[in-house]
């Protein structure tokens, strides 16, 4: 088999498709709040109550999804390309791992993490944090969700600095080609020599800068581009 080594970003419109609300539409809203009112340290301080009933409640509602065939289109791809795939989500659900996928990289965090602020310590989490439970590795009432709110630096920057450089196709998923830093990340690709694909609902706001974009459902996309890419790599 020729080996390519491949760098996937997702995004909201790839859980989207499962029933995950976004924040960046009329249904992130949230009983009234803007993201800001509860996705940032200040509106932590403020009331972490009801920061915590907020990511209790999108946690809650994690069970009543699944992925969706983009999500198990990648996963194949992963047991085809093992470590010459990594997937980076900007997404703090779990579905590509219950897809299937295990190389992973949630550079926003995860939903299903609870981060101490005492000892620094993360746990894996499925229950509300809006009564305070003390951490597990030391015991005291600071736990948090562990995602990267606005203010934060997403997780692992360096190490996703080094597999861009390397990536020889970097692929988004699903993606508004707005946030940043995931939003420079194709031309961080592009400087190294990669080729560029974005396989999206409508244009993002990065477009410009693949040398190919596909504009669609991730759920008939995604499982098409993967089949495409095996048959090539297979012969």
């Amino acid at each position: 088999m020729t080996r390519v080594k491949v760098v996937v970003l997702t995004g909201a419109g790839i859980s989207a498709e499962s029933g995950v609300p976004t924040f960046r539409d009329a249904d992130g809203l949230w009983e009234g709040h803007r993201v800001e009112d509860v996705a940032t340290p200040e509106a932590y301080e403020l009331s972490p109550t009801t920061v915590h009933r907020f990511y209790d409640a999108r946690r809650a509602a994690l069970r009543a999804v699944d992925p969706n065939p983009a999500h198990t289109a990648l996963a194949r791809l992963e047991r085809e390309l093992g470590d010459d795939l990594l997937v980076i989500t900007q997404n703090i659900d779990d579905l590509h791992e219950r897809a299937g996928s295990e190389r992973v990289l949630h550079m926003h965090g995860e939903l299903r993490s609870a981060l101490c602020r005492a000892c620094h310590g993360r746990h894996r989490w499925d229950h509300d944090l809006v009564d305070l439970p003390p951490c597990p590795g030391c015991g005291v009432t600071e736990l948090r969700p562990d995602v990267v709110w606005f203010g934060e630096i997403p997780y692992e920057m360096d190490r996703i600095a080094v597999e861009l450089a390397r990536a020889e196709l970097f692929v988004s998923i699903g993606t508004s080609g707005a946030v940043y830093p995931a939003a420079g990340f194709v031309r961080q690709a592009m400087r190294y020599g990669a080729r560029t694909l974005e396989l999206n609902l409508e244009p993002s706001e990065g477009t410009v800068w693949f040398h190919e974009a596909r504009h669609g459902r991730a759920g008939d996309l995604v499982p098409e581009w993967v089949s495409e890419l095996l048959s090539r790599v297979s012969r």
